[in-house]
């Protein structure tokens, strides 16, 4: 199941940069960010409702508050304004740095272990988000703002996971979701007024692009991924996200009539077998320790939980 909320994360986040090209083109980064908020909050509450989940607990605020803030509300508007200021491909080779950044504080800050397997698998993930990148640059631009910013995305991204991480142990996953994008949701309340001024003029699709990212990337995919992560460590759960690259390749050659030149195919074939690698070999307890691998099962007996 772990795996599965994994898996339905990263396609649901490599869908996002889809929605956001026809969104991005009518709404400004934080109007963008704004909308999107807005919409997985209200579905989230409902959900939050419906499920009488209730407040979380009061060791989980400081984490959900911190979370909020750079994930939900920093990340995603300093991630909209950086796309704006260099082409697709930098923002894809500098904002790859997270999941490293990830592993690193999550061994720093939380005692997780970083295995040799979950460092070569990041290894070969970013060698490949590198590739896709460079294939994707073409004639695009690349201004100091704009790195600075996908940087800075980055390093939001990377800080709102390891502080969501503790959080896991006294809220559930959907707790942490809910109040994490409300907390988001009213640090971009600045952008308000233009939200309203962008959405008379908006595009009827790009409206609804905003709101597919708002009920589907982020309140279902954030939540399935909170779940996720509950169950293991933040370095192997930012490694899992090197796969976005990857599938966003795909969707966009589907949905977008783009193809993709064998540079690009090959980065995204790195992605993949970076991740691969850096989930095989031994167990993690959601802690950071090391669980020992477990015998074989002989014949007649059950499989080793996972």
């Amino acid at each position: 199941m772990p795996l599965a909320a994994a898996g339905v994360t990263v396609v649901l986040w490599a869908s996002a940069f889809v929605s956001i090209r026809s969104a991005g083109s009518a709404y400004s980064p934080g109007a963008l960010a704004l909308g999107r908020l807005l919409a997985g909050a209200l579905v989230l509450g409902v959900v939050c409702a419906v499920r009488r989940e209730g407040l979380p607990p009061r060791a989980a605020w400081r984490g959900i508050a911190v979370s909020g803030v750079l994930w939900f509300g920093v990340y995603m508007v300093v991630l909209n304004w950086g796309e704006q200021e260099v082409d697709a491909g930098t923002a894809a080779m500098v904002v790859n740095i997270g999941p490293i950044l990830i592993a690193l504080l999550g061994g720093k800050l939380l005692g997780e272990s970083l295995p040799p397997r979950l460092l070569a698998g990041m290894a070969v993930s970013f060698a490949g988000a590198v590739a896709v990148g460079l294939s994707m640059s073409g004639e695009g631009h690349a201004s100091v703002l704009g790195v600075a910013l996908c940087v800075l995305a980055a390093m939001a991204y990377a800080s709102g996971v390891v502080a969501q991480k503790p959080v896991l142990a006294h809220a559930s996953a959907l707790q942490a979701t809910t109040f994490g994008c409300l907390i988001g949701a009213v640090a971009c309340l600045p952008f308000a007024g233009q939200l309203i001024g962008e959405a008379g003029d908006a595009p009827l699709s790009a409206t609804l692009n905003m709101l597919y990212l708002g009920v589907f990337p982020t309140a279902l995919a954030f939540t399935t991924w909170a779940y996720a992560l509950a169950r293991t460590t933040a370095g192997r759960m930012g490694a899992t996200t090197y796969a976005v690259p990857a599938l966003v390749v795909l969707m966009a050659w589907l949905t977008l009539d783009e193809v993709p030149a064998l540079l690009t195919l090959a980065g995204g074939a790195l992605c993949l077998a970076g991740v691969a690698l850096s989930r095989s070999g031994r167990r993690e307890r959601p802690g950071g320790d090391v669980a020992p691998t477990p015998p074989p099962v002989r014949p007649g007996e059950g499989a080793p939980a996972k």
